[in-house]
């Protein structure tokens, strides 16, 4: 009992040390972290295979691993540099497959606006009010991308046997990728979804549109994980929601 008190002294310290010098330290595996409710919640479910759609350059995945995920990875991105990147990281993981393509509701060849930052980037217009609050944000150019509905190429990546869990970071087009969700979305055991709590894109859902969504198709909000902030005000913008059926 010394011990475990000394160690939770020598935390508490820590944090305090941090916290004076404008960081903080946290235990991600305890229950009030959202990556620890998250993986608690992977686990429970006994998912076999992550979805990673809006990839980027292997940020999930990376977490993943680095949260003791043990299982499957399929990582989907469209862009040519951030997939040259994400292609790079799960290149020595055997178990971290990637694909250049966009999910969405049709299979086609259309144009991705392009931000600066990339991890912005989308198949929709962007709104002031995200540019006010994130310059890079901004989109530069545009570039031709693949686009395919996941019932389409679902089974390249999934076996009969998975329990498979999707993570949709799309910027607006959520609703667009779950469209083309319907010929496999009862094999699916959860969700997680960037949902915004404003407009952000032109014609992309807000919060509830995806809450609804995923109530109508049997999931339930289970972990809310914050994200996009207005860095003056403080406003949460972004959230992602985590949905398992149940």
């Amino acid at each position: 009992m010394k011990a475990i008190s000394a160690r939770r002294a020598g935390v508490a310290r820590a944090r305090d040390l941090l916290r004076g010098r404008g960081w903080d330290l946290i235990r991600w595996t305890g229950l009030q972290h959202p990556l620890g409710q998250r993986m608690r919640l992977l686990r429970h479910y006994g998912v076999t295979v992550v979805l990673d759609v809006g990839a980027n350059e292997g940020q999930y995945g990376r977490e993943l691993r680095l949260a003791r995920y043990k299982g499957r990875i399929v990582s989907f991105e469209p862009i040519a540099a951030p997939f040259a990147k994400l292609e790079s990281a799960a290149r020595s993981d055997r178990n971290w497959d990637v694909a250049q393509l966009a999910l969405g509701e049709t299979d086609t060849t259309t144009a991705i606006n392009v931000s600066v930052n990339s991890a912005s980037s989308s198949l929709l217009p962007i709104l002031p009010a995200h540019v006010e609050a994130a310059a890079a944000s901004s989109f530069v150019r545009e570039e031709s991308i693949t686009v395919r509905r996941l019932d389409s190429v679902f089974g390249d990546y999934v076996g009969a046997d998975d329990v498979p869990f999707l993570k949709l970071d799309v910027q607006g087009y959520e609703l667009h990728a779950l469209a083309g969700t319907t010929g496999v979305i009862d094999r699916i055991v959860g969700i997680q979804a960037e949902m915004s709590l404003i407009p952000l894109y032109d014609g992309a859902p807000l919060w509830t549109d995806i809450v609804a969504w995923a109530k109508e198709h049997g999931f339930s909000l289970m972990s809310l994980e914050p994200g996009f902030a207005h860095p003056v005000t403080g406003r949460l913008l972004q959230v992602d929601g985590v949905f398992f059926r149940g």
